[in-house]
Formats: C-alpha cells, sequence, structure tokens
C-alpha cells in the first residue's frame, strides 16, 4: 500500500432521500433498512438511519437521511445537503405532481452540493402493475432527465420489494468506483498538515440506531 492510498477499510456514504410530500421515500427506506412494507406518516424534519451492505469488495455503511418533502419543511432540508455522496429523488409513478418537483429537487442540490451524485427513483410500481391506466409519469420522460443527469432512473415497489435493493447497492458500487475523485479522499498536500489538527468532518458516526427530529432544472 502506498503512502498516498487513502482507501479506508470501511467507507461510509452520507446519502439523503428527496421528493414530494407522501412520495414514497419513508416506505422504500423501510423496505431496504427492515425488508419489509409499513404505510408511514410524513416524516416531521428528518429522520436518520443506516446499513451496512458490500459493494465491489468494500465494506460500505451507508448513511441515510429521510427528509420530509412537506414545503415548510424545504428550508431546514438544505442543512443535509452538505457532505452528500448520494441523492435519491423519489416521485410518485401514479402522481404528476411529485415527478414535476423533481426538477426543484435537482436544481437545490446541484446550488449546495456539486459532489452529490443524483439517482431518480418512481416509486409505487405495483399500483402500475395492477392497473397500467393509473401510471401518470411515462417511463421515456423520467429516461430523460436521468440522460441528461447522467445517473440511473430506477422504477420500484415498496411493497413487493421490486429494485429497491437495486437502489442503495448501485450507490455503493459508484462511490466506491469513483471513490478517489472526492475531496474526502484526497491525499492531503504537505502544507495542510499543521491544519489537519483543526479542522473536523461534519460527517454523521456509521451507527445502526435510528432517531426522528421534531424539528439543471430549478424553476
Amino acid at each position: 500500500m502506498g503512502i498516498f492510498d487513502k482507501t479506508p477499510t470501511e467507507i461510509h456514504i452520507k446519502t439523503v432521500m428527496l421528493g414530494y410530500c407522501f412520495a414514497g421515500k419513508t416506505s422504500l427506506l423501510a423496505r431496504f433498512i427492515h425488508n419489509r412494507f409499513y404505510k408511514t406518516e410524513a416524516t416531521i424534519g428528518a429522520a436518520f438511519v443506516s446499513k451496512k451492505i458490500e459493494a465491489l469488495g468494500k465494506r460500505v455503511t451507508l448513511n441515510i437521511w429521510d427528509t420530509a418533502g412537506s414545503e415548510r419543511y424545504q428550508s431546514m432540508t438544505k442543512m443535509y445537503y452538505r457532505g452528500a455522496r448520494a441523492a435519491i429523488l423519489c416521485y410518485d409513478l401514479t402522481e404528476r405532481t411529485s415527478f414535476d418537483k423533481i426538477r426543484y429537487w435537482v436544481g437545490e442540490l446541484q446550488e449546495n452540493e456539486q459532489h452529490c451524485r443524483i439517482y431518480l427513483c418512481g416509486t409505487k410500481k405495483d399500483l402500475i402493475d395492477n392497473d397500467t391506466r393509473t401510471r401518470a409519469v411515462p417511463q421515456n420522460e423520467a429516461g430523460i432527465i436521468a440522460q441528461d443527469l447522467r445517473t440511473e432512473h430506477f422504477e420500484t415497489s415498496s411493497l413487493t420489494g421490486e429494485n429497491v435493493e437495486a437502489v442503495f447497492q448501485r450507490i455503493g458500487e459508484d462511490y466506491v468506483r469513483n471513490m478517489h475523485s472526492y475531496p474526502e479522499n484526497q491525499p492531503k498536500q504537505e502544507d495542510d498538515t499543521q491544519q489537519a489538527f483543526h479542522i473536523g468532518k461534519s460527517e454523521e458516526k456509521g451507527t445502526t440506531s435510528s432517531c426522528a427530529l421534531g424539528s439543471c432544472f430549478k424553476r
């Protein structure tokens, strides 16, 4: 191992979940963490959970902030962008309004955290599978935005679990594959040696507990 090889034995990735209220963010996260389907209430403020996965042979901990989609919490949500390396933008496949809001979240992320990779996630696919007439967002339209962002588009079901693991697994793999391009993994210069004693990271610790807190395209 070279002196400047900063590859950690365990990797922590701050991830934020964004989207319109009742777009299915919390249910998606519950399926990933607990492998169960929950009908959930609207998130107040934000909730934090973490889960360990393996990606490309590396141990990865996803530290995930599930943010409230209500407009009255949007100013608070910005505090969770800092240091995020992945953002899952959720929209309801059966609700056009939730998809239209995606452009707002993209603009917010691009303005506040340039090192955050975006993943587009349509939820409630089981409703479409049961009745194709309920689809409000054409797959090719979402695909165009994903192509513009140079990212992946997933259609998921928290009820059945379809594609849920795939979203989070892709986050881990993308980060590991490109980890040396992120500032936290860059080798420190000699001039930074003395400053290193005074600068601390603001990343969350990799715990497995969860807690609730009370409290491009930008239009």
